[in-house]
């Protein structure tokens, strides 16, 4: 029986257009995204540096590029939040019936564009829906290592077979089965999580 559902934020909740940054980036005059760009991204998701930090290491990279350009074009991963599933999650968490958890890898830059496309308001009622909002760049793990389902399930005293994860990438599902959860890879392109109750793990 499921009493737990942790959720992901990107591609579950936001819709995200993964593909626009790269073409962002190279419309500014980066052509590659190397290796080394790569793990510095996933070192700023675990809050290994600064906002600023991090930008500085692409613009001293890429000196002829433009601070707030660079920035548009990192954002530009970030679409719109469905009414809907706002509406979703406010009824779900009103009804008590489960624990509900976030459980995210971003960082520092999206969570400000975020909260200033949405307004403060909207950003805090959204948070206020999960009994905890963990955020990787704040808890200094990302997915899909095994430590921060881990920490989660620890932190909360959650048993995995009771707990419902729902990610849209592969791997970070995988990772959760592996601890015994029961998940859901949800597809963005015709899956909508509103429609979480009509799986059948759910309900298995």
């Amino acid at each position: 029986m499921i009493k737990n559902v942790v959720f992901d934020f990107g591609d579950v909740f936001i819709n995200l257009d993964k593909e626009a940054p790269i073409k962002e980036l190279k419309r500014l005059g980066i052509n590659e995204i190397s290796h080394e760009m790569i793990e510095i991204a996933k070192q700023f998701e675990i809050g290994a540096f600064s906002s600023n930090e991090f930008v500085n290491k692409f613009t001293t990279m890429f000196p002829k590029i433009l601070e707030s350009d660079f920035k548009n074009a990192w954002n530009a991963i970030l679409k719109d939040f469905p009414r809907h599933r706002f509406d979703f999650l406010r009824t779900l968490s009103e009804s008590k019936k489960y624990r509900l958890f976030l459980l995210s890898n971003t960082n520092a830059i999206h969570i400000a564009y975020i909260q200033k496309q949405w307004g403060v308001q909207l950003f805090n009622e959204f948070k206020s829906f999960f009994e905890q909002f963990y955020l990787s760049h704040e808890i200094h793990l990302r997915k899909p290592s095994s430590e921060i389902y881990e920490f989660v399930l620890s932190e909360n005293d959650l048993i995995p077979e009771e707990t419902f994860f729902i990610d849209d990438t592969k791997e970070n599902t995988i990772a959760a089965l592996d601890q015994n959860m029961k998940v859901w890879n949800i597809n963005p392109h015709h899956e909508d999580v509103v429609n979480m109750f009509q799986q059948k793990v759910f309900n298995s």
